[in-house]
């Protein structure tokens, strides 16, 4: 396997969605806004979340990585760029009518409010922030992940920016941590366990 991080292109947004979508199956903090529903096609349905969200930032506003073997998207991740950081719920809003289709009433206002609790726990400090990032099962352990980060944190670096995320796993927090963020406060009020804040300083 030979594997490339680069840009997706406008075309590849159906395979990212689709990679995040089976690396977020089981996302417990996704389970409380969308739970599954008895005999749905899960990945399927967590695809068309996925598009929309990514489709609802402008594309000057983001940066959107694949890691590819040949054709095949292996893995993806999905950044905002520096900007007033209330961008996650004005993001969400643009979409309404197609996340409505997709969560129903219910889920939309549950997603609201998680996006408002993870919007209120962002630094006001201009950063570029980790919205999603996800590898394909087959893919998982051959170090895409830390591939997909070392592409973006040059980026970021050259930039002399910060870096911001949140996770919700003690592994990936390992990782993280390794590509140089520092573990921040709990996002408290969900149910799963609480998300953790991650922040990653300019590089002087």
């Amino acid at each position: 396997m030979s594997i490339t991080v680069r840009p997706a292109s406008r075309s590849e947004v159906p395979a990212v969605a689709a990679v995040l979508a089976e690396a977020f199956a089981a996302d417990p903090v996704l389970a409380e806004i969308r739970p599954a529903r008895p005999g749905e096609q899960r990945e399927a349905v967590l695809g068309t979340l996925f598009a929309a969200l990514v489709r609802a930032v402008p594309e000057h506003a983001r940066a959107l990585d694949v890691a590819v073997d040949g054709d095949r998207v292996l893995g993806a991740a999905f950044w905002q760029a520096p900007r007033p950081h209330r961008g996650g719920t004005v993001a969400f809003l643009r979409k309404v009518p197609e996340l409505l289709r997709v969560l129903g009433v219910g889920g939309a206002f549950r997603a609201l409010r998680h996006l408002r609790r993870m919007d209120r726990a962002r630094p006001d400090t201009p950063h570029w922030y980790l919205a999603e990032i996800g590898v394909a099962a087959a893919a998982r352990g051959q170090g895409v992940g830390g591939l997909l980060l070392d592409q973006a944190l040059r980026r970021v670096d050259e930039l002399s920016a910060h870096a911001y995320l949140e996770s919700s796993t003690p592994q990936n927090r390992r990782l993280y941590r390794r590509h140089g963020f520092g573990d921040g406060a709990p996002i408290t009020g969900f149910r799963a366990a609480a998300p953790v804040s991650m922040w990653r300083p300019a590089v002087a």
